[in-house]
């Protein structure tokens, strides 16, 4: 069975997890929880200065850096930036993730998002999960498939807009404000990036950036400073009736603007 308070938070690249869902796993940390922190990819492309190779090494130092400060475990990454696709060998890698960790909570991208490394995670993270108890599915490196629900929770896209500007809003809000300074600790550890945002997207502070996506967040809700933002996966084929671990695991600390359905 999966362990019932193991979490993964599974992201396209290095700082991902620290714009869209560091809030939640420190509160799901401090509520008991395993938090287990993946990037697909290294980052490779992540450098104005410096080749794919070592700039990976940075991205990689930089991203146990956040999870140690997260206190979450860390996994190594598999594949390079913008070579995410939906396909046999990103699968197999990913779904072995799973079955190591075998987490009762996936925490991932939105399936529509801004780009596609973003949304093939998204796709590759539902498709791990739902392969987990399958025997006749090989996972690379191979490992023995498990009984156990586990949940899909998709986070808000970065700029909460999908890829055509539509904006996208959540039907669960984590108030994170507690642990803000935290999370933008974290993201601080990715110091290469601000540079490299600056540069190429124009946010003029890296740091002020998350914050200022995590208060936007907070004025979506209508109730919170500072929030994060998720919408759930169906339960079909992950779990045996549909349930909501998140808000089980942190009640006082989510709310919910859509009432819980029968999916």
């Amino acid at each position: 069975m999966a362990n019932p308070d193991r979490v993964l938070a599974a992201f396209a690249h290095p700082d991902d997890i620290e714009f869209m869902a560091a809030g939640t796993l420190l509160l799901l940390s401090q509520a008991g929880w395993e938090t287990h922190y993946l990037n697909l990819s290294g980052g490779d492309c992540g450098s104005m200065t410096t080749g794919p190779a070592e700039t990976r090494q940075i991205r990689a130092a930089e991203g146990r850096a956040a999870a140690e400060v997260l206190g979450a475990t860390f996994h190594e990454s598999f594949t390079n930036d913008l070579l995410i696709f939906y396909d046999e060998p990103h699968l197999r890698k990913l779904a072995a993730v799973i079955r190591q960790v075998r987490p009762r909570i996936v925490l991932t991208h939105a399936p529509a998002d801004y780009m596609e490394d973003h949304m093939n995670t998204a796709r590759l993270a539902v498709t791990a999960a739902f392969s987990r108890g399958m025997p006749n599915f090989s996972t690379d490196p191979p490992l023995p498939p498990y009984d156990g629900d586990i949940t899909v929770y998709h986070a808000l896209p970065h700029g909460l807009c999908d890829g055509l500007r539509q904006p996208v809003s959540a039907d669960l809000y984590v108030d994170i404000t507690s642990v803000q300074p935290i999370k933008r600790q974290a993201l601080a550890a990715h110091a290469s990036q601000k540079a490299w945002l600056d540069a190429t997207q124009g946010m003029d502070s890296y740091l002020d950036a998350g914050d200022a996506m995590a208060r936007e967040v907070g004025r979506l809700s209508g109730r919170f400073q500072y929030a994060e933002g998720w919408q759930r996966h169906s339960h079909l084929g992950f779990s045996t009736t549909a349930g909501n671990p998140l808000v089980e695991a942190l009640p006082a600390a989510l709310l919910q603007h859509q009432p819980a359905d029968s999916l």
